[in-house]
């Protein structure tokens, strides 16, 4: 059984990454699941044209139910600079369950990376959260950092509000 609206391929995780997908794509009630809510404020459908592009999602491994923590790096300034998050924006999902999602990271973080009044150590030191507690959910950003993951090694997805985060 499905728990997506527009898909049935057997895996709850990979339904609802597909319905998000489509709806941020598409950019341009009572009792509603964080995932439902959030597409509906993506889409505007709670009142308007709503400005908002990305549904900021936190998957959970299957086994230990542990929200995953994804790594990436970009260069920035000659520095191979590793971030870790714990919030994606799914860019796409394809028919065999593998995802490219990227990192979400906090306003924080940004401005710490852009901050030219900081010493060049401490501007470029790794991010990474303990958990998802440690990073605001307030003003994600995208990264620019993609992973690869496969969605059938998640066992729940849990959505954040939609934000504007390109």
């Amino acid at each position: 059984m499905s728990c997506g609206k527009n898909f049935d391929s057997g895996s709850c995780v990979i339904d609802i990454l597909r319905d998000i997908v489509d709806a941020q794509n598409d950019v341009i009630t009572d009792c509603m699941t964080s995932c439902e809510q959030s597409i509906a404020d993506l889409l505007g459908d709670t009142g308007g044209g709503s400005g908002l592009d990305t549904v900021p999602v936190i998957l959970y491994c299957k086994g230990t139910c542990k929200p995953f923590k994804g790594f990436g790096s970009r260069k920035f300034d000659d520095y191979c600079n590793v971030k870790g998050s714990f919030f994606f924006r799914v860019k796409s999902v394809d028919d065999n369950g593998c995802a490219i999602v990227e990192l979400l990271l906090s306003e924080r973080h940004h401005d710490l990376e852009d901050s030219s009044s900081e010493s060049n150590d401490s501007r470029h030191r790794n991010y990474d959260p303990e958990s998802p507690a440690d990073q605001n959910c307030n003003n994600l950003q995208a990264s620019g950092i993609c992973i690869t993951v496969d969605l059938n090694c998640f066992c729940h997805v849990t959505c954040l509000p939609a934000v504007a985060a390109l």
